[in-house]
């Protein structure tokens, strides 16, 4: 059984892709905002809140309207997180720093409608001066915001490892060819929900190409032509699972089997390398980041 190093993340490591696509930050912001909710009933019988003391119809109208606020302040924040993450990337400390910038803006916020409500006589903050009121609207955001934030990547981590670990597990498949070992370097593929949808013999496989949330795999069928097929699967899922094979990374877009490598040259702009039958040969970049790895492989595979 291959075995792998594991290390503790860095404050400075990638946050992972897969926390911050639309449907991992919509589902979170669901998550938090029920979170919110059910935290808020369950905490009236022990807060002092003064928002909470008096439900008339003004106070209900000002805390709906906070509400509102606080849903659009989120919203755009994931958004432009969103279109930073799958730009440039962020860091695991500036995740945690913009998730923390998210709940100060809440808490002023908080303070601005508490000030405004008890102007207009819908809100008595008896002796509280606008720094503890400040202070106590952060450490409720915290709870109603960082807990639910916390739980979300926890999930999100735990299902794309599952997902991980089904894209190798294929040896509950039902199929009328005779039982092959692991040592045939069968890959065998699982979609986002764990279905199978494609699987192979590594021999006939060329490449993988990336397609946003999707895959393409590239490989030849039983008459020697060179097809396609397209399922919904991140590139990074099956890197890791099949770290150690024959697939390589070799650029953001693809991962590339190192035995079917016809041609590996030297051009101004980088390293290439063409795979694939001569009359339909493909060529596909080396990326400086996965240089290194990739002329390793390749010269460790012709030693």
């Amino acid at each position: 059984m291959r075995r792998r190093a594991f290390r503790m993340i860095s404050l400075f490591d990638k946050v992972p892709r897969y926390l911050l696509g639309w449907k991992e930050l919509g589902w979170t912001l669901i998550f938090s905002a029920l979170f919110a909710f059910v935290f808020t009933l369950l905490s009236i019988p022990f807060s002092s809140n003064p928002w909470l003391e008096i439900m008339g119809g003004g106070s209900v109208i000002l805390m709906v309207s906070f509400f509102l606020a606080c849903v659009v302040i989120v919203i755009v924040s994931r958004m432009l997180l969103f279109r930073r993450g799958y730009l440039k990337g962020v860091s695991v400390f500036g995740y945690i720093l913009w998730s923390l910038g998210e709940m100060v803006l809440v808490s002023l916020l908080y303070t601005f409608f508490t000030v405004r409500g008890e102007r207009a006589g819908l809100i008595d903050i008896g002796d509280r001066s606008l720094l503890k009121v400040f202070f106590e609207a952060l450490v409720f955001a915290f709870w109603c915001m960082g807990i639910p934030y916390l739980i979300s990547c926890l999930y999100l981590s735990l299902a794309e490892k599952g997902n991980t670990m089904r894209l190798t597990d294929y040896g509950s498949v039902v199929s009328d060819a005779p039982a092959k070992s692991y040592e045939e370097k069968k890959i065998t593929l699982f979609d986002n929900s764990g279905a199978l949808k494609f699987s192979i013999s590594s021999e006939n496989l060329y490449f993988i190409e990336s397609d946003d949330n999707y895959i393409k795999v590239w490989y030849s069928d039983s008459s020697g032509q060179v097809r396609q097929y397209m399922l919904r699967c991140r590139l990074k899922t099956v890197e890791d699972s099949f770290a150690g094979s024959d697939l390589v990374r070799c650029h953001r877009k693809y991962i590339v089997n190192i035995t079917k490598v016809r041609i590996l040259k030297a051009e101004k702009e980088g390293y290439k390398i063409s795979l694939g039958p001569a009359d339909n040969a493909v060529t596909i970049p080396i990326s400086r980041t996965y240089e290194q790895n990739v002329l390793a492989r390749f010269n460790s595979k012709n030693s």
